[in-house]
């Protein structure tokens, strides 16, 4: 298996260092490791969500208390913010610049720490389309962002926004909304990044459709525009009516254009309400004995080779102890009328393969099972650019982040640290979850799609930020929006010549993978 070259893990650690000099110092980072509560004295919530303000325009009004500020002395603040960063701006990009590291040598390092022996697969899986390998390649993309203009004004973001990220689910209240769904990436960091790696999934995935480059650049301009319109019509709405919006995924589907694709989406949702975890239980488990068990499908399935030992199985009732004790009471009571029956690595996704994910199985009674998934949850990729530092584990972080930019969350979703020191998230495997049909997709039909992200994107950025600000920047025209389109179709070349250069790195010997049938 490759190794992460000297230049690329340099460079990496200089980056570091020069955070430490900017004033956080070293005893900071040290509060990352396993249990950074109990560090003393450190705000946890202040330094991972609190520094939402804007600091780099200096305006009267802030001075003044909150029932004073009106919301056009934050649109003024954010039309204020064109002076460091003008719209046109956002267009630029520089492919292949001088100072980019290696994007192999990128996606190498960001394989440090996983199963080695599932790494193949997962290049497997980025090398077989330039679409697939952006979804994998989201460490190589936080790194070019940072190097693009920007306005600084810090959100929530989700660190992984492209459009596969995107589908329905059910809310515990068993509505079905449509949403963000993978928030392995989540961190404070500048709102454009998130759109900007929307848009150009949009045109990648686009092309791999073979929608024309005019289509294709449509419908990243679509998803900017919307993005920009949500973003005023939330700005003008009150604080808690704006932060208890959600998107409707039935009034969604009504609002398609295209009768045959609103029929195929009637009947694909029809079909995951159905869908009952007994029915996941007929597909992954079966009887060994008197014992429910994970059906092993090595290498997608399979458990431990020390699964039965007793210092296994005392781990994994550690990890259910530091589960248990991240979930809320009124959550806690309901897990605890659960017991574990077993537990399997499962491979999941382009960018998790080769992190450590499970499924376990849970039974409540006779015929009344439930899944969880388990999740590893690693250091952000935004994380080295941003300039937040992160003191929670990085289960908490993904937990954090994704029920304050989530219209609502899965009530299962918790976090814990392994007795390993790897740092877990957990949530249910499957609730009514619905993936968009992008490979059917014509270029209405992204369009359409690019306008549902746009809203819930905005939305998303409206719980951490201020959507008048972000509103106030963007305008009412499309001069944002073509810039943001420009720099999606410029990225989209980038992102074709660094899958080329995987598909090389396969040819001369340098990556192993693994294909896979189907």
């Amino acid at each position: 298996m490759a190794k992460r070259s000297e230049s690329t893990a340099t460079k990496t650690k200089e980056r570091k260092t020069a955070k430490l000099q900017e004033g956080k110092t070293a005893d900071t980072q040290e509060s990352k490791t396993a249990n950074p509560r109990e560090k003393e004295n450190v705000d946890v919530k202040h330094h991972f969500v609190s520094h939402f303000k804007p600091t780099l325009v200096e305006a009267s009004y802030l001075s003044k208390p909150l029932h004073l500020q009106t919301r056009n002395d934050r649109y003024e603040l954010g039309r204020a913010l064109r002076l460091k960063c003008s719209r046109e701006s956002q267009a630029e990009y520089r492919p292949n610049r001088s100072d980019r590291d290696d994007p192999i040598e990128v996606l190498i390092a960001s394989s440090e720490g996983r199963i080695p022996e599932l790494l193949p697969i997962r290049y497997g899986r980025m090398v077989t389309s330039p679409f697939a390998f952006y979804r994998g390649a989201a460490s190589i993309m936080a790194a070019d962002l940072a190097s693009t203009p920007s306005t600084s004004y810090a959100v929530q973001s989700c660190g992984d926004c492209h459009l596969m990220n995107f589908g329905a689910f059910a809310t515990p209240e068993r509505n079905i909304i449509f949403d963000m769904n993978d928030f392995d990436e989540t961190f404070p960091a500048t709102w454009e990044w998130d759109l900007k790696r929307l848009a150009a999934s949009f045109v990648i995935a686009s092309l791999h459709n073979r929608h024309k480059l005019k289509d294709a650049k449509a419908a990243a301009f679509q998803a900017a525009l919307t993005y920009g319109e949500k973003m005023r019509e939330l700005a003008e709405m009150k604080t808690l009516d704006a932060w208890y919006s959600y998107l409707d995924y039935e009034e969604l589907i009504e609002q398609t254009d295209c009768k045959k694709l609103k029929k195929l989406r009637k009947s694909v949702l029809k079909k995951a309400i159905s869908r009952s975890a007994s029915d996941e239980l007929v597909k992954l488990a079966c009887m060994k004995g008197e014992k429910p068990r994970i059906k092993d499908q090595p290498p997608l399935i399979y458990h431990d080779v020390d699964y039965d030992s007793p210092e296994y199985q005392e781990r994994i009732a550690h990890s259910i102890t530091g589960y248990r004790n991240s979930l809320s009471l009124h959550r806690r009571v309901l897990f605890d009328k659960y017991e574990l029956a077993d537990i399997a690595l499962k491979v999941v996704g382009v960018g998790s393969v080769g992190t450590y994910c499970h499924v376990a199985l849970f039974f409540a009674a006779e015929q009344d099972p439930l899944f969880l998934q388990i999740k590893e949850a690693r250091t952000s990729v935004l994380e080295n650019y941003s300039g937040f530092l992160n003191l929670l584990s990085n289960g908490e972080r993904v937990v954090a982040g994704q029920r304050l930019m989530q219209a609502a969350s899965d009530f299962f979703l918790g976090h814990f640290i392994g007795a390993s020191g790897r740092h877990y998230y957990v949530r249910q495997l499957r609730d009514v979850k619905v993936k968009p049909l992008v490979a059917i997709f014509n270029p209405e039909h992204m369009r359409g799609f690019a306008r549902n992200c746009a809203w819930a994107l905005a939305r998303a950025h409206a719980r951490s930020g201020d959507s008048a600000i972000i509103a106030g920047y963007i305008g009412k025209g499309a001069v944002f929006a073509e810039a943001i389109s420009q720099f999606a179709v410029a990225y989209a070349e980038q992102n074709l010549e660094d899958y080329e250069r995987l598909r090389e790195a396969v040819r001369d010997g340098k990556i192993e993978i693994v294909t896979e049938e189907g």
